[in-house]
Protein backbone atom coordinates (compact mmCIF):
# COMPACT_ATOMS: atom_id res chain seq x y z
CA UNK A 1 0.00 0.00 0.00
CA UNK A 2 1.97 3.25 -1.12
CA UNK A 3 1.47 5.66 1.35
CA UNK A 4 4.18 8.29 0.75
CA UNK A 5 3.83 11.88 0.07
CA UNK A 6 5.45 11.40 -3.24
CA UNK A 7 2.43 8.93 -4.46
CA UNK A 8 -0.29 10.93 -4.49
CA UNK A 9 -2.94 12.14 -7.20
CA UNK A 10 -4.82 15.27 -7.81
CA UNK A 11 -8.18 15.99 -7.40
CA UNK A 12 -9.52 16.95 -10.94
CA UNK A 13 -13.73 16.66 -10.12
CA UNK A 14 -16.34 17.15 -7.69
CA UNK A 15 -18.86 15.09 -8.11
CA UNK A 16 -20.91 15.33 -4.67
CA UNK A 17 -21.06 15.96 -0.58
CA UNK A 18 -21.27 12.67 0.97
CA UNK A 19 -23.00 12.10 4.89
CA UNK A 20 -21.37 12.47 8.02
CA UNK A 21 -19.60 14.34 10.71
CA UNK A 22 -16.42 14.88 8.87
CA UNK A 23 -18.12 16.14 5.87
CA UNK A 24 -16.53 14.13 3.45
CA UNK A 25 -16.71 14.41 -0.57
CA UNK A 26 -16.45 12.18 -3.68
CA UNK A 27 -14.44 12.93 -6.17
CA UNK A 28 -12.54 11.90 -9.14
CA UNK A 29 -8.82 12.10 -9.10
CA UNK A 30 -6.26 12.47 -11.88
CA UNK A 31 -5.81 8.26 -12.30
CA UNK A 32 -9.80 7.90 -13.39
CA UNK A 33 -10.73 6.20 -9.78
CA UNK A 34 -13.39 7.60 -7.71
CA UNK A 35 -12.49 8.66 -3.75
CA UNK A 36 -13.70 9.98 -0.81
CA UNK A 37 -12.13 12.40 0.25
CA UNK A 38 -11.51 13.98 3.97
CA UNK A 39 -9.66 17.75 4.11
CA UNK A 40 -6.60 18.14 6.61
CA UNK A 41 -8.36 20.64 8.81
CA UNK A 42 -11.52 18.71 9.32
CA UNK A 43 -13.89 20.08 11.37
CA UNK A 44 -13.98 17.21 13.57
CA UNK A 45 -10.37 17.41 14.78
CA UNK A 46 -7.03 17.95 13.13
CA UNK A 47 -5.67 14.30 13.49
CA UNK A 48 -8.39 12.76 11.18
CA UNK A 49 -6.40 12.32 8.09
CA UNK A 50 -3.63 10.19 10.36
CA UNK A 51 -6.30 8.55 11.71
CA UNK A 52 -7.89 7.63 8.61
CA UNK A 53 -4.47 6.28 7.31
CA UNK A 54 -3.29 4.77 10.01
CA UNK A 55 -5.96 3.34 11.02
CA UNK A 56 -6.62 2.01 6.95
CA UNK A 57 -2.77 0.29 7.27
CA UNK A 58 -3.28 -1.29 10.78
CA UNK A 59 -6.01 -2.73 9.60
CA UNK A 60 -4.92 -4.14 6.78
CA UNK A 61 -1.72 -5.49 8.89
CA UNK A 62 -4.13 -7.23 10.61
CA UNK A 63 -5.91 -9.10 7.62
CA UNK A 64 -8.63 -6.85 7.66
CA UNK A 65 -10.57 -5.78 4.69
CA UNK A 66 -10.41 -1.75 4.06
CA UNK A 67 -10.44 0.29 1.05
CA UNK A 68 -7.28 0.85 -0.79
CA UNK A 69 -6.10 4.57 -0.19
CA UNK A 70 -3.85 7.79 -1.10
CA UNK A 71 -3.13 11.02 -0.82
CA UNK A 72 -4.87 13.45 -2.80
CA UNK A 73 -3.87 17.14 -3.11
CA UNK A 74 -6.71 19.46 -3.32
CA UNK A 75 -5.37 23.01 -5.25
CA UNK A 76 -6.58 26.43 -4.34
CA UNK A 77 -7.58 26.27 -7.86
CA UNK A 78 -10.14 23.75 -6.85
CA UNK A 79 -11.53 25.32 -4.29
CA UNK A 80 -12.04 28.30 -5.89
CA UNK A 81 -14.42 26.37 -9.01
CA UNK A 82 -15.99 24.34 -6.70
CA UNK A 83 -17.49 26.23 -3.54
CA UNK A 84 -20.33 23.59 -3.07
CA UNK A 85 -17.49 21.33 -1.90
CA UNK A 86 -16.59 23.42 0.96
CA UNK A 87 -17.07 22.56 4.88
CA UNK A 88 -19.82 23.81 6.49
CA UNK A 89 -20.09 25.18 10.48
CA UNK A 90 -22.05 27.10 13.00
CA UNK A 91 -21.20 30.15 10.77
CA UNK A 92 -21.29 29.59 7.21
CA UNK A 93 -18.57 27.67 5.02
CA UNK A 94 -15.64 26.82 5.67
CA UNK A 95 -12.81 26.75 3.24
CA UNK A 96 -11.10 23.77 3.22
CA UNK A 97 -6.97 23.34 3.34
CA UNK A 98 -5.59 23.10 -0.07
CA UNK A 99 -2.49 20.86 0.30
CA UNK A 100 -2.81 16.62 0.68
CA UNK A 101 -5.75 15.44 2.14
CA UNK A 102 -6.89 11.40 2.57
CA UNK A 103 -8.85 10.06 -0.27
CA UNK A 104 -10.52 6.37 0.37
CA UNK A 105 -11.10 4.64 -2.81
CA UNK A 106 -15.05 4.65 -3.65
CA UNK A 107 -16.40 1.17 -3.96
CA UNK A 108 -19.18 1.65 -4.91
CA UNK A 109 -20.25 1.51 -8.68
CA UNK A 110 -23.06 1.01 -11.45
CA UNK A 111 -22.37 -2.85 -11.54
CA UNK A 112 -21.75 -3.42 -8.16
CA UNK A 113 -24.50 -2.96 -5.13
CA UNK A 114 -23.30 -1.71 -2.67
CA UNK A 115 -25.03 -1.51 1.30
CA UNK A 116 -24.47 0.03 4.51
CA UNK A 117 -27.42 -1.41 6.82
CA UNK A 118 -28.22 -4.89 6.72
CA UNK A 119 -31.57 -6.70 8.11
CA UNK A 120 -31.18 -9.30 10.34
CA UNK A 121 -31.72 -11.92 7.29
CA UNK A 122 -29.21 -10.86 5.38
CA UNK A 123 -26.31 -11.10 8.48
CA UNK A 124 -25.77 -14.81 7.70
CA UNK A 125 -24.46 -13.72 3.79
CA UNK A 126 -21.60 -11.68 5.32
CA UNK A 127 -18.55 -13.72 4.10
CA UNK A 128 -16.32 -12.33 6.60
CA UNK A 129 -18.74 -12.53 9.33
CA UNK A 130 -16.48 -13.47 11.91
CA UNK A 131 -14.14 -10.54 11.20
CA UNK A 132 -16.06 -8.55 13.45
CA UNK A 133 -14.73 -9.81 16.46
CA UNK A 134 -11.31 -9.10 15.21
CA UNK A 135 -12.52 -5.57 14.10
CA UNK A 136 -14.14 -5.16 17.63
CA UNK A 137 -10.84 -6.70 19.31
CA UNK A 138 -8.05 -3.85 17.55
CA UNK A 139 -10.65 -1.15 17.78
CA UNK A 140 -10.59 -1.12 21.55
CA UNK A 141 -6.46 -1.30 21.64
CA UNK A 142 -6.60 1.42 19.48
CA UNK A 143 -9.25 3.54 21.82
CA UNK A 144 -11.75 3.94 19.14
CA UNK A 145 -14.46 6.93 20.03
CA UNK A 146 -17.26 6.01 17.76
CA UNK A 147 -19.18 2.85 16.98
CA UNK A 148 -17.35 0.47 13.97
CA UNK A 149 -18.63 1.63 10.47
CA UNK A 150 -18.74 -0.85 7.75
CA UNK A 151 -19.86 -1.21 4.16
CA UNK A 152 -21.31 -4.60 2.24
CA UNK A 153 -20.46 -5.06 -1.11
CA UNK A 154 -22.28 -7.84 -3.03
CA UNK A 155 -20.41 -10.49 -4.91
CA UNK A 156 -21.83 -12.13 -8.13
CA UNK A 157 -23.30 -15.41 -5.77
CA UNK A 158 -24.58 -13.32 -3.49
CA UNK A 159 -22.21 -12.95 -1.19
CA UNK A 160 -21.70 -9.83 1.04
CA UNK A 161 -18.21 -8.56 1.49
CA UNK A 162 -17.63 -6.06 4.60
CA UNK A 163 -15.34 -3.68 4.24
CA UNK A 164 -14.51 -1.29 7.33
CA UNK A 165 -14.28 1.75 6.90
CA UNK A 166 -14.10 5.31 8.79
CA UNK A 167 -11.39 5.41 10.91
CA UNK A 168 -11.14 8.46 11.84
CA UNK A 169 -11.85 8.14 15.72
CA UNK A 170 -9.48 5.71 16.14
CA UNK A 171 -6.45 6.79 18.45
CA UNK A 172 -8.71 8.26 21.04
CA UNK A 173 -10.17 10.23 18.33
CA UNK A 174 -9.82 13.18 16.13
CA UNK A 175 -9.07 15.54 18.32
CA UNK A 176 -7.84 13.22 21.04
CA UNK A 177 -10.45 11.85 24.10
CA UNK A 178 -9.20 9.17 25.74
CA UNK A 179 -11.09 6.40 28.18
CA UNK A 180 -14.17 5.61 25.98
CA UNK A 181 -16.45 2.85 27.40
CA UNK A 182 -15.42 -0.92 25.33
CA UNK A 183 -19.23 -0.64 23.98
CA UNK A 184 -18.24 2.65 22.12
CA UNK A 185 -16.40 1.01 19.55
CA UNK A 186 -18.68 -2.01 18.67
CA UNK A 187 -20.76 -2.74 15.33
CA UNK A 188 -23.99 -0.52 15.55
CA UNK A 189 -26.08 -3.82 15.17
CA UNK A 190 -24.83 -6.60 18.29
CA UNK A 191 -26.21 -9.07 16.14
CA UNK A 192 -23.14 -9.23 13.81
CA UNK A 193 -21.31 -10.62 16.42
CA UNK A 194 -22.72 -14.55 16.00
CA UNK A 195 -21.16 -17.32 18.16
CA UNK A 196 -17.40 -17.51 17.86
CA UNK A 197 -15.33 -20.27 19.11
CA UNK A 198 -11.98 -20.63 21.71
CA UNK A 199 -10.36 -21.10 18.38
CA UNK A 200 -10.96 -17.91 16.57
CA UNK A 201 -10.54 -16.28 20.22
CA UNK A 202 -6.98 -17.62 20.22
CA UNK A 203 -6.63 -16.90 16.23
CA UNK A 204 -7.34 -13.16 16.82
CA UNK A 205 -4.32 -13.54 19.56
CA UNK A 206 -2.00 -14.61 17.28
CA UNK A 207 -3.13 -12.08 14.47
CA UNK A 208 -1.82 -9.24 17.10
CA UNK A 209 1.28 -10.94 17.99
CA UNK A 210 2.18 -11.45 14.47
CA UNK A 211 1.50 -7.86 13.15
CA UNK A 212 4.60 -6.29 11.57
CA UNK A 213 5.19 -3.47 13.64
CA UNK A 214 8.07 -2.20 11.82
CA UNK A 215 6.43 -2.24 8.78
CA UNK A 216 3.71 -0.23 10.64
CA UNK A 217 5.60 2.10 11.15
CA UNK A 218 7.58 2.80 7.98
CA UNK A 219 3.87 3.73 6.66
CA UNK A 220 3.38 5.80 9.09
CA UNK A 221 6.90 7.50 9.21
CA UNK A 222 6.12 7.95 5.35
CA UNK A 223 2.71 10.21 5.82
CA UNK A 224 2.79 13.83 5.30
CA UNK A 225 4.40 15.55 8.12
CA UNK A 226 1.40 18.13 8.82
CA UNK A 227 -0.48 15.04 9.24
CA UNK A 228 1.56 13.28 12.34
CA UNK A 229 0.73 15.44 14.91
CA UNK A 230 2.01 14.52 18.12
CA UNK A 231 -1.19 13.39 20.03
CA UNK A 232 -2.03 10.90 16.73
CA UNK A 233 1.45 9.45 17.13
CA UNK A 234 1.37 9.01 20.67
CA UNK A 235 -2.05 7.61 20.68
CA UNK A 236 -0.75 4.78 18.04
CA UNK A 237 1.76 3.97 19.61
CA UNK A 238 -0.25 3.39 22.65
CA UNK A 239 -2.46 0.82 20.54
CA UNK A 240 0.59 -1.02 19.22
CA UNK A 241 1.57 -1.51 22.79
CA UNK A 242 -1.87 -2.72 24.21
CA UNK A 243 -1.94 -5.09 21.37
CA UNK A 244 1.50 -6.77 21.95
CA UNK A 245 0.49 -7.57 25.94
CA UNK A 246 -0.95 -10.86 25.90
CA UNK A 247 -2.99 -10.66 29.32
CA UNK A 248 -4.06 -7.58 28.31
CA UNK A 249 -5.58 -8.94 25.28
CA UNK A 250 -6.82 -11.64 27.00
CA UNK A 251 -8.82 -9.74 29.33
CA UNK A 252 -10.10 -7.38 26.10
CA UNK A 253 -11.45 -10.62 24.30
CA UNK A 254 -12.73 -11.80 27.54
CA UNK A 255 -14.81 -8.87 28.38
CA UNK A 256 -16.09 -8.99 24.69
CA UNK A 257 -17.68 -12.54 24.73
CA UNK A 258 -19.16 -11.77 27.87
CA UNK A 259 -21.00 -8.32 26.81
CA UNK A 260 -22.14 -9.92 23.69
CA UNK A 261 -23.42 -12.99 25.93
CA UNK A 262 -25.60 -10.44 28.34
CA UNK A 263 -26.77 -8.92 24.84
CA UNK A 264 -27.79 -12.23 23.66
CA UNK A 265 -29.63 -12.93 26.85
CA UNK A 266 -31.38 -9.77 27.44
CA UNK A 267 -32.84 -9.42 23.79
CA UNK A 268 -34.10 -13.78 24.34
CA UNK A 269 -35.66 -12.54 27.52
CA UNK A 270 -37.18 -9.60 26.02
CA UNK A 271 -38.50 -12.02 22.69
CA UNK A 272 -39.75 -14.31 25.67
CA UNK A 273 -41.40 -11.36 27.34
CA UNK A 274 -43.33 -10.12 24.13
CA UNK A 275 -44.67 -13.72 23.35
CA UNK A 276 -45.77 -13.93 27.00
CA UNK A 277 -48.37 -10.48 27.07
CA UNK A 278 -48.98 -9.15 30.69
CA UNK A 279 -52.47 -10.60 31.85
CA UNK A 280 -53.88 -6.66 32.12
CA UNK A 281 -53.71 -5.96 28.55
CA UNK A 282 -55.43 -9.14 27.66
CA UNK A 283 -59.16 -7.50 28.18
CA UNK A 284 -62.04 -6.74 26.10
CA UNK A 285 -61.77 -4.25 23.51
CA UNK A 286 -58.37 -3.81 24.17
CA UNK A 287 -55.48 -4.75 21.64
CA UNK A 288 -52.52 -5.89 22.89
CA UNK A 289 -49.49 -4.92 20.50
Amino acid sequence: MPASEKDFALITHFLRNLRGGSQPILVQASDGLLYVAKFTNNLQGSNVPFNESAGSELYRGCGLRVPSWKPLLLTDSFLDRNPGCWMQDEVGPRRPASGLCFGSRFLGGEQLRLLEVLPRTSLSRVSNRKSFWLAWMVDICAGHADNRQALFLEDPSGWLNAFFVDHGHLFGGPSVNRGHHFLTSRYIDPRIYHGVSSQYILDCQRVAASLDVDRLWREVNALPAEWRTPSALDGFTQCLSRLSTTCLLQGVLDTMVDAQQRTYESERGEYEAGRRLPMRVLCARVHAA
